[in-house]
This record gives C-alpha cells, sequence and structure tokens, in this order.
C-alpha cells in the first residue's frame, strides 16, 4: 500500500518526533521532498502559470482541509512551495509523509 492511500491520523501531541532513523525510510518514499533538520519536509512545485499555481494551491488546501493535516503553502508565479511538519509535536509524524504523498499524487493527476 502507498503511502498517499493512507489518511493522515492527527497528533494530539504528548509523543515524541520521528527520530532520523526513523524519517529515512518514509522519506525515500516521498521522492523530491527534502527533509530539514529532521522537523521538517518540504518541496517546490513548479508549474506552468500564476493560474495554474493557484489552482494547485486551493487543491492542496482542499486535501488538507479534508485530511486535518494544513501544510505552510507558499505561491508565487509558476511554483507553489509546501512545507509540512507536526505542529504539536514541533517536529515530523508519519502523517507529514502520508500528506506528501497525498499531495504528490494531487500533482500528478493535475499534470
Amino acid at each position: 500500500m502507498s503511502l498517499a492511500d493512507n489518511d493522515c491520523i492527527p497528533c494530539k501531541g504528548g509523543i515524541p518526533p520521528l527520530t532520523p532513523e526513523q524519517i529515512a525510510p518514509l522519506a525515500s518514499e516521498v521522492p523530491g521532498w527534502s527533509v530539514v533538520d529532521h522537523r521538517h519536509i518540504e518541496r517546490t512545485y513548479a508549474l506552468p502559470s500564476y493560474r495554474a499555481a493557484l489552482d494547485f494551491t486551493n487543491a492542496v488546501a482542499e486535501l488538507a482541509e479534508s485530511q486535518n493535516h494544513h501544510p505552510d503553502l507558499l505561491l508565487t508565479w509558476g511554483k507553489v512551495g509546501v512545507t509540512l511538519w507536526t505542529h504539536k509535536i514541533d517536529g515530523l509524524a508519519e502523517a507529514d509523509f502520508v500528506m506528501a504523498a497525498k499531495i504528490d499524487r494531487l500533482a500528478a493527476s493535475a499534470s
């Protein structure tokens, strides 16, 4: 089963963030995403226009609402930057990688 087939399970806090050893296999399932200081993952999607980038941003926002997992989004002409982490634990949880995979799937279907 792909990470994108899972649902994001909200973290209620009180658990430790993933360790670098736990992050590595999950990160390998979302190529194109960069792990930043073992606390965030980020990716920038290139799109053909501002309108396409805006539409993709809105689609990611709808997905985020449905999964109750909300990334930071940066919209610029022809690009959308996405940063994920679990705020309650100030680090990475499996749900961040699930959301990344879902966003990748969304990007692939929008192409």
